[in-house]
């Protein structure tokens, strides 16, 4: 997982980083990792990919849109990105929304993002277009069919000013014990009110507040095996008609 904050309480040590392992980042603040320990990149296909039912639900015409609350390294991003390039179809384009209240510089990114060789191509990319001092709104294309956009700022602001409706959900905040706000029922109804009917979301996370939160916005929840070793993670989808159903 990439555990971002995006909502956090304001102060200017929350952004600050030391770094493990050569290139790993790790946030003073929230005492956490921005991504598992064990294999980030692969964490990311097993959790958010096929927690949403990618990269098959968007082999299809149009507008494929996925929100992220956290984006961190961009490590999530990359590797939907490359996944994306590998299965995409013509006509089809993919939209990356992600919500982060203290982006990283682009030299930081890199560092990140450079233990994978897999996605290097898309993290030469990503920082090679990534705005020197971040702020507002980061707006970019990735390649003809892949749209990056990364809303710097309160994760709960942004969305509730937000027009856009996702088709899936990638939650990977700091873990929710750290950073309770980024598991709020507020945010958390937010994202519920901006999923498309039949959308899903997926999170690493498996806390019992986070899971009730989640249920009590009308989502479906359902509990899966978690990434290595780890018991549980949650997915879910928006009912397509009214009420919604315990996993």
């Amino acid at each position: 997982m990439a555990n971002s904050n995006s909502t956090s309480p304001a102060s200017p040590d929350n952004r600050e980083l030391t770094w493990r392992d050569g290139d790993m980042p790790y946030s003073t603040a929230f005492d956490d990792h921005f991504y598992c320990q064990t294999d980030g990149r692969l964490e990311c296909g097993h959790v958010f990919l096929s927690g949403n039912g990618l990269p098959e639900r968007w082999q299809r015409a149009g507008t494929f849109r996925i929100g992220e609350l956290g984006f961190g390294t961009g490590l999530n991003a990359c590797e939907t990105w490359r996944q994306w390039k590998e299965t995409r179809i013509p006509g089809s384009l993919l939209h990356f929304v992600s919500f982060e209240l203290y982006p990283m510089k682009a030299e930081e990114l890199s560092r990140a993002l450079s233990r994978w060789s897999e996605i290097d191509a898309e993290r030469q990319v990503l920082t090679a277009r990534w705005p020197e001092a971040p702020s507002g709104f980061v707006d970019v294309e990735l390649d003809a069919q892949t749209r990056l956009t990364v809303c710097c700022g309160d994760a709960l602001e942004s969305l509730g000013r937000s027009a856009l409706e996702f088709d899936a959900w990638y939650l990977d905040g700091f873990a929710p014990a750290r950073n309770a706000a980024m598991w709020s029922p507020e945010l958390m109804q937010q994202v519920f009110d901006h999923t498309v009917p039949g959308g899903s979301f997926a999170t690493y996370a498996a806390a019992g507040f986070v899971r009730r939160n989640l249920m009590a916005t009308g989502f479906a929840v359902e509990r899966r095996k978690g990434f290595a070793g780890k018991r549980e993670m949650l997915c879910g989808l928006r009912p397509s008609g009214p009420g919604a159903a315990e996993g």
